[in-house]
């Protein structure tokens, strides 16, 4: 039966005590980390001893100037466009303040002219309501006064011309009466 664990390696005592150093920070055993490091340099093809990469400057080089040039590029296509927008919108916005001020000031003015206005509809509708109640005072004072001249013109009719005085006083003085009474 082969062992899985069947090859060894030997290394100097300071390797040793760095491998413990990295095996403690990662928490693995020293055998993991070690199958682990071949593992990665199997993987991307990197030589450990190079530790100035040059493949991996050039991939962080690369990845920094596509993000540069992402930044760049929604700089140009939405940044200053909103920029620009914004701007422009200020300046309608300011316009705006100023028409919604005078609007308002028109509109408080306007609110002032009609509590007055308001104010002499009802002056006007009391003046007219005490001369419709004059008119129909009048009306009722015509007809009273028109019934006291009917009955003094049958009195006298009914008199005759030559009539005693005492009856043309007590005619006098029923329609002066009723003429008090009105």
């Amino acid at each position: 039966m082969d062992e899985v664990n069947n090859k060894s390696v030997r290394f100097p005592k300071v390797t040793d005590e760095k491998l413990e150093k990295i095996s403690l920070k990662l928490g693995r055993p020293k055998k993991m980390v070690i199958i682990q490091m071949v593992d990665y340099f199997y993987g991307t093809k990197k030589d450990p001893v190079d530790f100035n990469d040059e493949l991996l400057k050039k991939e962080l080089t690369n990845g920094v100037s596509r993000i540069l040039s992402f930044v760049k590029r929604q700089e140009a296509d939405f940044l200053l466009p909103i920029l620009t927008d914004t701007t422009g919108l200020t300046d309608v916005v300011k316009e705006h303040t100023a028409y919604f001020k005078a609007i308002g000031k028109y509109v408080s003015q306007n609110h002032e002219n009609i509590k007055e206005v308001k104010s002499h509809l009802e002056l006007m509708d009391d003046s007219i309501a005490r001369t419709q109640k004059y008119l129909d005072e009048k009306l009722v004072l015509k007809m009273r006064f028109k019934k006291i001249l009917d009955y003094y013109i049958s009195q006298r009719e009914s008199l005759g011309w030559p009539v005693s005085a005492a009856k043309k006083e007590e005619l006098q003085a029923h329609t002066r009466q009723s003429l008090e009474n009105l």
